[in-house]
């Protein structure tokens, strides 16, 4: 055999011994518990939740699905349980749509649980791509098919994690790399599922949620050349057909799961800026939201809760970090309102909470609320 021939066939040996040392690794070490609870290296979790939820379903134990968008990333899972009575999963994606968080519910469901606590905005029925279409959120890892798992073991990047943890498991005591580098390049840095993506307890709260945050947020989204942005993505066909696929569908092949659903406290000046730079929008929110909650209360397994018009809270803006996102304080708020069952849309009136909703936003006047 001619060297050449020799030389490629080795390199191809070595490859395969690497992909092979890799894919062993990576079973070994399972850096996102796809097929076994963490057992011989510490347990580790990331913040990004597309991928981190495949894991989180397949190795936790849980009887309540918590799901949402960035105003229910914060949630701890330890106070949704204290608060609510219940063994939860924290589940929420932020920037999430529905058709997303309807895929991640159905696989949290397929394990056996029992009720799913789902916050649920507008925004998220906007069209968006098909599951198998979407770059960001690795569908085959929750199908656990082989496309799935192949691309789990053979990752390269993957092995790196599994390289670090397998190290931080052996060294326990010493830092395997500087804390900057470590931040920048582990994916997998937090030790309890209980800290993912919720705020360290040494979080500047009043520095991050403040009226003067709020108000700079809302400047900006009514600023002529960025108001544009408030429209982006609405229409009533598309939002109702994209409820009804997602939500509604799921919710009907699941009659035993009890869906407590809640429309979150934005603060009025959300509602304030649509009404002000963008009418039409506002008014696209209004025909949605009673068709959704219309159609939800004909749906015996659902209970839908209402927080958007709460004026103690939501005109409060120093609850706010935006337009519409709640501090912490706020979630603990939430937990309570939905453990006592407050401001529960009445299914023979579903769309009281709205006109009241609609009341304040015609009257709020920015400038007589400094």
């Amino acid at each position: 055999m001619r060297t050449p021939a020799k030389a490629i066939i080795r390199l191809l040996c070595v490859s395969a011994l690497i992909v092979a040392a890799a894919a062993t690794l990576n079973f070994a070490v399972d850096p996102l518990q796809l097929f076994r609870p963490a057992r011989f290296t510490p347990a580790m979790y990331s913040s990004d939740t597309r991928m981190q939820d495949a894991g989180l379903i397949r190795s936790q134990p849980f009887d309540t699905v918590f799901m949402g968008t960035s105003l229910a990333i914060h949630f701890r899972q330890r106070d949704i349980d204290r608060v609510l009575g219940v063994h939860s999963l924290k589940l929420s994606m932020t920037g999430s749509n529905s058709h997303e968080q309807s895929f991640v519910v159905a696989a949290a469901l397929a394990t056996g649980a029992r009720r799913v606590i789902w916050e649920v905005d507008d925004w998220i029925f906007c069209n968006a791509p098909d599951i198998g279409s979407d770059v960001y959120l690795p569908a085959d890892l929750y199908r656990g098919n082989a496309r799935g798992i192949a691309s789990y073991l053979l990752s390269g990047a993957m092995a790196r994690e599994s390289a670090l943890i397998l190290m931080r498991s052996v060294f326990p005591g010493k830092p395997i790399l500087a804390r900057p580098t470590r931040e920048a390049l582990f994916k997998f840095p937090l030790s309890r599922v209980d800290d993912i993506n919720s705020l360290p307890p040494d979080a500047d709260v009043p520095g991050s949620y403040n009226a003067a945050k709020a108000r700079a947020a809302f400047a900006d989204i009514t600023d002529p050349v960025r108001r544009a942005y408030l429209a982006e993505g609405y229409n009533t066909d598309a939002m109702v057909g994209n409820f009804e696929r997602d939500m509604v569908d799921l919710i009907a092949k699941h009659p035993d799961v009890q869906f407590d659903i809640y429309l979150p406290p934005y603060s009025i000046l959300q509602w304030v800026a649509m009404r002000d730079a963008s009418p039409a929008t506002l008014q696209i929110v209004y025909d949605f939201t009673a068709y959704l909650a219309r159609r939800l209360a004909e749906l015996p397994n659902v209970r839908l809760s209402d927080f958007r018009a709460v004026q103690e809270v939501t005109h409060d803006l120093n609850n706010y970090g935006d337009v519409i996102h709640h501090s912490p304080t706020v979630d603990l708020k939430v937990l309570s309102w939905l453990a006592a069952g407050d401001y529960v849309v009445d299914r023979s009136t579903p769309t009281a909470s709205l006109e009241k909703l609609k009341a304040q936003v015609e009257t709020y006047r920015v400038a007589e609320n400094p």
